[in-house]
C-alpha cells in the first residue's frame, strides 16, 4: 500500500474540517537542559561525589544517560518491542497507521501504532498526550504531525537517546538510568539481554501484574537467538517485580551533612570536604566501633577542621551493626562534655592572674554546701595526689582541683566565657549549674566543642566553621588573650604531665606536636577527645545515641585511639611544630609541690623573682564538714553508730580538733542535736581554721 493511502484512509475517519497544526516542541538541547535527576547530589572539594539524597517524593530519575552509554541490548529490545521500523519511517509509520485505523474502524479488537517519535511528542508536550482514555483521531492526527516536526529537526539518535531518558517504566522509575538502578542495581550499559526484554516490556504497561509482564517478555524473546527460555525469563519477571525498587545511593559518605545542607530541595551543593578523608574517618569510625562492641558502645562521631580559614574537612556520625541509628547526627546531638571545657576554666583562671600554670592547688577530698545539699566532686582516679600545680590538675584531668579553680574564679564568670566560645547551651542562670559545670555537666554538641578547640588552636580568637567553598572566611573575635591560650595549649601538649593520670604511654602522645584533651561524663555515657595540631583541630565522640551507659570505657580507651588514627592521618607528611609563644610571656624555672623540676611560661608581673621558684605550702584547711553543711540522724540507727569523721589538709604536727569550746581526743565524733561550732588547732591552741565560729554558717544537725 503506498504511503499516501493510509494518510488519505486515516483522513477519511476524521469528522471533517480543518485540523489544528501541530505546536512547537523544544529542541534535543533544551530538552536535555531541561531534565533533572529527583536526587539531591553533595560533592566534595574536588567535585567528587559525597552523597546522593532523594529529593522528589513522587518520581526517581536519574542522570541524562547518552545513547552510548546504554546497552545496546536495551536499544534493540526497545525497538522491537515499540518500533520496528523507527529507523525507516519518517516519524509515523503510515503503513502500520492505516492498518491500526482500518481495524478500529471495524470494530475489531482496537490497536495503535504510535511510533517511537509520537510517543516522544508526547513525552515532551502535554498537548499530544490522551486526556480521557484512548485518543480521538484528531489527538491523534496532532500527535503525528508533531512526530514529523520532530524528525525535521532532530536526528534519530537524540530521538532515541531523549525518549530512553523519559519514558516511565515501573511505578515511580521514570527514565533509563532509574529504571536499571531501581530494578537491577545496574547501570544502563550494563544492561543483559533478558534484562532488557522486562524494560522493554514495561513500557507498554509500566504498572502490569507481573505475570502479564512476563507473558509479554516472553513474546518479545520469541525468535531472538541465545535468548533463555520462557521460562527463566518469567522467573526473573516475576522476581524482578516482586516487591520494592529502591535505587542505591550512588554515594553514601555524608547522609548528615547531606541533609542539613540540602534539605529536600532537588539541587546540587559543593562542599568543603575532601572525600579522601571522609572514607578514611568513617573506617576509622567503623573500626573503633566494631572494637568496642562488646563494652556496649554502638555510635560514635568525628569532625575534622581547618585552623586557620575553619572549612570542615570531615564530617562523620557512624551507628554499630547490632544499633544502626542512621538518622542520627552525632556531630550536632547536644551531650554531657564531660572534663573537654577544663581548658576554658583553667584558661579564664589564667588570665585572670587567680593562678599560674604553676599555682598548688589541691586535689583532696572535697565537699561544698550548695542550695541543693553537698557536693563531693570525685577523680577519674580514685586515689587523690595531695598538692599539685595548676598544670599537672589540668593536663592530668583532676576533678578537684578544677572544682577548686572554679571556685576561684565563679560560676557566673566562667559561664559568660563558655557563651564567647561559642557553647550555645547555657540556658540557664550559671547558679543552675552549680560546680558541677567545671566537670562538664552542660550539654555541648561536637561541633561547638571542635571549633572552641580551634579558637585556642587561633590563640584566643573564634570564628564560625564554614562549609561550603568560595566565600570569604568569616571575620572572627578574640575570645581569650593570646598569651592565655598559649599556656593552655602548651599544658595540653606536655606527655609527662598528662602522665599522672593516663600514663606516659597512651594515645594522646602523638610523634609530632598536638595539643589534646579527653572527657567522660556521668556514669560514662559519652566519651570526647579534642585537640590539634598547627594546623588541624579533630574531635571524636564515642557513646550510645539512646544515652545508655558503656562498661568500663574511658576517653583514653574508647575515643582517643580515633583521634589519634585520625590525626596521624593527616600529619603522614606534614609536619607540627609547637606554636610560637607570645613575646612577653616569660618562662622561669619552678619546682611546685611533689613534681620534679621544670621550665614553666608566666604572664607578665606573675612570674617568680629571681632564678627559680617554689611554691609556698598552703595553709591548713578544714575539708570535712564544710561551713554551712546541715547534717541529719537517721532514727532508724543506734545514735551510737552515728559519727562524724573530721578531715582536714595540711594540718601541722600535733593539730587537734576543739568542738563548742571543747578539745577533742578523737577524729570521729558522736552527732548531737543543735547549732556545733567546730575549730582546727595547733599544738599550741592556735586557730588555724573554723566553722565559722557559730555564726550562720556554722555546722547544724
Amino acid at each position: 500500500m503506498a504511503t499516501w493511502a493510509p494518510r488519505l484512509l486515516f483522513a477519511a475517519l476524521l469528522a471533517g474540517g480543518p485540523l489544528p497544526a501541530a505546536g512547537e516542541l523544544p529542541t534535543f538541547s533544551l530538552a536535555k537542559a531541561a531534565w533533572h535527576s529527583s536526587d539531591s547530589r553533595l560533592l566534595d572539594r574536588h567535585g567528587e561525589l559525597l552523597q546522593e539524597l532523594r529529593g522528589d517524593p513522587n518520581v526517581r530519575r536519574g542522570d541524562w544517560t547518552p545513547l552510548a552509554g546504554i546497552s545496546p541490548a536495551l536499544v534493540a529490545a526497545v525497538l522491537r518491542a515499540e518500533d520496528r521500523r523507527f529507523f525507516e519511517h519518517a516519524g509515523v509509520d503510515w503503513l502500520a497507521a492505516g492498518e491500526a485505523a482500518l481495524s478500529n474502524w471495524l470494530k475489531a479488537k482496537p490497536r495503535g501504532a504510535s511510533t517511537l517519535t509520537m510517543q516522544l511528542a508526547a513525552l515532551l508536550d502535554s498537548r499530544y498526550r490522551a486526556h480521557s482514555g484512548r485518543r480521538d483521531m484528531a489527538e491523534k492526527w496532532r500527535q503525528m504531525q508533531a512526530a514529523e516536526e520532530l524528525e525535521r529537526h532532530w536526528r534519530k539518535t537524540e530521538i532515541l537517546e531523549t525518549y530512553l531518558n523519559l519514558v516511565p517504566y515501573r511505578g515511580e522509575l521514570t527514565g533509563i538510568d532509574a529504571a536499571a538502578r531501581g530494578l537491577f542495581d545496574k547501570r544502563p550499559a550494563g544492561l543483559s539481554t533478558s534484562e532488557s526484554l522486562i524494560l522493554a516490556a514495561l513500557i507498554r504497561a509500566p504498572n502490569g501484574k507481573p505475570g502479564e509482564v512476563a507473558q509479554r517478555v516472553c513474546a518479545l524473546a520469541a525468535g531472538l537467538p541465545g535468548v533463555p527460555d520462557c521460562v527463566h525469563l518469567r522467573g526473573l519477571t516475576l522476581s524482578t517485580l516482586s516487591g520494592r525498587y529502591p535505587i542505591v545511593a550512588a554515594a553514601n559518605l555524608a547522609p548528615h551533612l547531606a541533609r542539613r545542607l540540602l534539605g529536600d530541595s532537588r539541587t546540587m551543593a559543593r562542599t568543603t570536604l575532601d572525600a579522601g578523608l571522609q572514607r578514611f574517618v568513617i573506617a576509622t569510625l567503623d573500626e573503633q566501633l566494631n572494637h568496642l562492641a562488646s563494652r556496649e558502645v554502638h555510635d560514635a562521631a568525628a569532625l575534622v577542621l581547618d585552623n586557620a580559614d575553619g572549612e570542615v574537612l570531615a564530617y562523620a556520625s557512624a551507628s554499630g551493626r547490632d544499633e544502626p541509628s542512621p538518622e542520627s547526627d552525632g556531630v550536632q546531638a547536644p551531650r554531657p562534655a564531660g572534663s573537654t571545657l577544663k581548658p576554658f576554666l583553667y584558661g579564664l583562671a589564667l588570665e585572670r592572674r587567680l593562678l599560674t600554670a604553676a599555682s598548688s592547688l589541691e586535689d583532696v577530698p572535697l565537699s561544698i554546701t550548695t542550695a541543693g545539699g553537698q557536693y563531693a566532686p570525685e577523680d577519674y582516679d580514685p586515689m587523690h595526689h595531695g598538692l599539685v600545680s595548676a598544670h599537672t590538675a589540668l593536663a592530668g584531668s583532676l576533678n578537684i582541683p578544677a572544682v577548686e579553680t572554679l571556685k576561684l574564679v565563679g560560676l557566673e564568670p566562667f559561664a559568660a566565657r563558655l557563651g564567647r566560645f561559642g557553647f550555645a547551651g547555657l540556658t540557664e542562670d550559671a547558679d543552675f549549674y552549680g560546680y558541677s559545670l567545671a566537670l562538664g555537666s552542660l550539654d555541648v554538641t561536637l561541633e561547638q566543642l571542635a571549633n572552641a578547640y580551634r579558637a585556642l588552636a587561633n590563640g584566643g580568637v573564634y570564628s564560625p566553621l564554614r562549609f561550603t567553598p568560595g566565600t570569604d572566611p568569616p571575620a572572627g573575635q578574640r575570645v581569650q588573650s593570646a598569651e592565655t591560650a598559649f599556656l593552655i595549649a602548651d599544658i595540653l601538649a606536655d606527655r609527662q604531665a598528662r602522665a599522672v593520670t593516663f600514663g606516659l604511654e597512651n594515645p594522646l602522645a602523638t610523634r609530632f606536636w598536638t595539643a589534646v584533651k579527653t572527657g567522660t561524663s556521668k556514669d560514662m555515657r559519652d566519651n570526647w577527645c579534642v585537640g590539634f595540631s598547627r594546623r588541624y583541630t579533630v574531635a571524636v565522640w564515642v557513646g550510645n545515641f539512646s544515652g545508655a551507659p558503656m562498661h568500663d570505657v574511658s576517653g583514653i580507651s574508647g575515643a582517643a585511639p580515633a583521634w589519634a588514627a585520625i590525626m596521624q592521618r593527616l600529619h603522614v607528611t606534614e609536619p607540627s611544630l609547637p606554636p610560637t609563644p607570645p613575646h612577653d610571656l616569660l618562662r622561669k624555672q619552678v619546682q611546685p609541690p611533689g613534681e620534679p623540676p621544670r621550665r614553666e611560661w608566666f604572664l607578665p608581673g606573675t612570674e617568680p623573682l629571681g632564678t627559680t621558684w617554689q611554691a609556698a605550702n598552703p595553709p591548713a584547711a578544714i575539708v570535712a564538714p564544710n561551713d554551712g553543711a546541715i547534717l541529719a540522724l537517721d532514727p532508724d540507727l543506734p545514735r551510737e553508730r552515728q559519727r562524724l569523721r573530721l578531715q582536714a589538709s595540711h594540718a601541722p604536727a600535733g593539730a587537734g580538733w576543739r568542738l563548742d569550746g571543747e578539745r577533742l581526743e578523737a577524729e570521729d565524733w558522736p552527732l548531737a542535736r543543735g547549732r556545733h561550732c567546730l575549730d582546727l588547732l595547733d599544738r599550741g591552741g592556735r586557730v588555724l581554721d573554723a566553722v565559722d565560729r557559730c555564726a550562720p554558717g556554722a555546722l547544724v544537725i
